[in-house]
C-alpha cells in the first residue's frame, strides 16, 4: 500500500541517495554546459560577428520558450535558475523582511503585510543563555544565537517588562540601554547598576539569572529570590496603576522557576507551578505556557493528562504549532506502534487505530514538513533558537530538541512515522499553491530561517526549489541545436569536414569491430547470408 513503500529502509535510502547524486550531478553539468557556451559566444563574437547573425526570429523564439516556461511553472526561466542554484553559489542571502516584536507579548505582531504569514514567534522552551548557551560556545566555540534573533529578544524584554510604565524610573531606563547592549559584558555591568540604584529592580536579576548565571540552580536561586518582592510590589502597584509591569515580571519569573524545576529533575512541582500559572492567569494563553506543561506531561509519561491538554487546546479556533500537531500524532501512534509491520499492514490493510495514527502523522507533516528528518535523526540537531517562526525550520530545531526523547521512549513510533511521513506529500502535491488541512504553506520561511537560525546549520527548504529534469534537457539541447546551427550558417564547409570526422570517429569502434568479425568467419559466410 502506498504508506508502506518505506518498507525497506536500506534500499530506499540507497535509492534516495542515487536519485540526489544524479540530481546534483546533472544540475552542475548544465552549468559546466552553459559555461562552455557563454565562453564560446564570447570567443566567436566578433569572428562569427554574432551581433549581425542575431535576428529578430532568434530572439522570437526565446521569448516565447520563456513566455511558455512562464505559463507552466509561475516564474520566469533564467530568474528560477539564478535564485534555485546561482545564488546559493554565491552565498548571497536575501535580506529578512520579517520585522515587529515576538507574537506572546500582545498575541499580534505588526510585521509587513507581504510577509504576514512570516511572523516569529517566542521559543516557549528557550534555554539559559548563562547556563546553557554559554556553555555551548564555550566547548565548541560556536555563537548558538544570531545577532537577529538577540535583537528580537531585546524587543521582548523591553516591552513586556517596561512597555505599559507611565513614566520611566531611572534603574528601568538604565535596563532599557541594557537590553539593546550586544555585547554580554555591558549587558551585566547594566544590570548590576540598576540594582545599585534601586535593590528591588526585578528586571535587572532577571538579567543577571538569565546571563550572569552558568548552572541552572544558580538561576533558581536569583529568580527565587525575586519573586516574593514582585509579590509584594504587585500589591503595591495596584494603586499606583503600574501593575502591568510587575504582572509580566511576575509571570515570567514563574514560568522559568517551573522550567528550572523540569530541567533540574523536579518535574512534578513544574507541573504544579506550571498549572497554577495557567489558572492565575487564564488571559495569558498567547504566551503558550501549556507547551512547557505537555513537555513536563510527556516526561511524566502522563499521557491521560497530555490528552486532556490537547482536548483543550488542539482546536480548529486557536493557532497550532509543531507541539500540538506532533503530540497528537505521537498519541495516536503510541496506540498502535508497537505491533505495526508495514509486511503485515501492506497484505491486511490499516485497522482503523493505525489510519487515525497515520490521519495524526499526515497532519502534523502538512503543518511543518521539516520535523521529521530531525526525529529520524537524519539531519543534526542544534540549540534551538529563542525566537521560531511556525511551520519553518526553526520550529521543527526547537519541537525535536525537546521532544526526541519522548518518541524514543515510544516503543515502535519512529518506525511508524519513517513508513508513512513521506505520504504526506503525495496528497499536497503543490503545497506554495494548496494546503489540505492548513493554509498553504508560507513561501517566505526559507528567509526568516536563516535569520533566526546560525550560519553553521543548514537550513531545511520546503518545498525543494529545483528545476525539473525535463526542462534541464530541453534547454541543454536548444543551446547545442543553435550553436550547430549558427556555425553551419556561417562556416558550411568547414562544418561539413568537421561533421565527417565527428561522424567518422563515432563509427570507428563499429568499423573495427566488423573487420574483426571478418577476419573471423569464412570468406564464404558473408555471401551466402547475402544468398539467404
Amino acid at each position: 500500500m502506498e504508506d508502506t513503500a518505506g518498507s525497506n529502509p536500506q534500499s530506499l535510502g540507497f535509492t534516495e541517495k542515487l536519485k540526489s547524486w544524479l540530481s546534483w550531478s546533472w544540475t552542475y553539468v548544465c552549468f559546466i554546459w552553459f559555461g562552455m557556451v557563454l565562453i564560446m559566444i564570447y570567443v566567436l563574437w566578433s569572428p562569427l560577428k554574432l551581433q549581425e547573425t542575431l535576428t529578430s526570429g532568434e530572439l522570437r523564439q526565446l521569448l516565447i520558450f520563456e513566455w511558455w516556461y512562464f505559463r507552466k511553472y509561475g516564474t520566469s526561466f533564467i530568474e528560477q535558475v539564478s535564485v534555485s542554484h546561482l545564488r546559493p553559489l554565491l552565498g548571497g542571502v536575501e535580506n529578512s523582511s520579517t520585522t515587529g516584536l515576538f507574537a506572546s507579548v500582545n498575541g499580534e505582531a505588526e510585521p509587513r503585510p507581504s510577509v504576514s504569514e512570516c511572523k516569529v514567534w517566542r521559543n516557549p522552551l528557550n534555554l539559559f543563555r548563562g547556563a546553557e548557551y554559554n556553555r555551548y560556545t564555550w566547548v565548541t566555540g560556536k555563537e548558538p544565537l544570531t545577532y537577529y534573533d538577540m535583537n528580537l529578544s531585546a524587543q521582548d524584554h523591553q516591552t513586556f517588562f517596561t512597555g505599559d510604565t507611565p513614566q520611566l524610573r531611572p534603574e528601568d531606563a538604565v535596563m532599557q540601554k541594557a537590553w539593546r547592549e550586544r555585547n554580554p559584558q555591558a549587558r551585566i555591568r547594566a544590570a548590576y547598576q540598576a540594582i545599585e540604584m534601586n535593590h528591588e529592580c526585578a528586571a535587572a536579576y532577571v538579567l543577571l539569572a538569565e546571563e550572569e548565571a552558568t548552572t541552572i540552580t544558580e538561576a533558581e536561586r536569583l529568580f527565587k529570590k525575586k519573586t516574593f518582592l514582585l509579590i509584594k510590589s504587585f500589591i503595591c502597584s495596584v494603586f499606583l496603576s503600574t501593575a502591568g509591569k510587575d504582572i509580566n515580571l511576575l509571570v515570567y519569573i514563574k514560568r522559568r522557576l517551573a522550567m528550572c524545576a523540569r530541567k533540574l529533575g523536579r518535574i512534578k512541582e513544574a507541573v504544579k507551578m506550571m498549572r497554577d500559572l495557567m489558572k492565575e492567569f487564564p488571559l495569558l494563553g498567547m504566551l503558550n505556557i501549556h507547551e512547557n506543561l505537555l513537555e513536563a506531561l510527556l516526561e511524566l509519561q502522563a499521557y491521560a493528562d497530555v490528552q486532556a491538554v490537547l482536548a483543550k487546546y488542539d482546536d480548529i479556533s486557536l493557532p497550532k504549532s509543531a507541539t500540538i500537531c506532533y503530540t497528537s500524532a505521537l498519541l495516536k501512534a503510541r496506540a498502535v506502534s508497537d505491533k505495526f509491520s508495514p509486511e503485515a499492514a501492506s497484505r491486511r490493510g490499516l485497522s482503523t487505530a493505525e489510519m487515525n495514527a497515520v490521519e495524526a502523522i499526515h497532519r502534523a507533516v502538512e503543518f511543518n514538513p521539516h520535523v521529521p528528518k530531525y526525529l529520524l535523526e537524519m539531519k543534526s540537531l542544534i540549540l534551538p533558537p529563542e525566537h521560531i517562526l511556525k511551520r519553518g525550520d526553526s520550529e521543527a530545531v526547537a519541537y525535536a530538541f525537546f521532544h526526541l526523547q519522548h518518541w524514543k521512549r515510544a516503543e515502535g513510533a519512529l518506525n511508524l512515522l519513517h513508513c508513512t511521513w513521506e505520504g504526506t506529500f503525495r496528497i499536497i502535491p503543490y503545497p506554495l499553491e494548496k494546503g489540505h488541512l492548513f493554509y498553504p504553506y508560507p513561501g517566505c520561511t526559507e528567509t526568516a530561517d536563516r535569520e533566526l537560525l546560525p550560519s553553521f546549520h543548514e537550513v531545511s527548504v520546503y518545498p525543494k526549489k529545483e528545476l525539473p529534469f525535463f526542462i534541464l534537457f530541453t534547454a541543454g539541447l536548444c543551446s547545442f541545436t543553435a550553436m550547430l546551427a549558427m556555425l553551419t550558417h556561417q562556416f558550411p564547409e568547414l562544418m561539413g569536414v568537421f561533421a565527417k570526422a565527428f561522424f567518422s570517429t563515432l563509427f570507428a569502434p563499429l568499423g573495427f569491430f566488423a573487420d574483426k568479425m571478418e577476419s573471423f568467419m569464412p570468406s564464404s559466410f558473408w555471401h551466402q547470408l547475402t544468398r539467404i
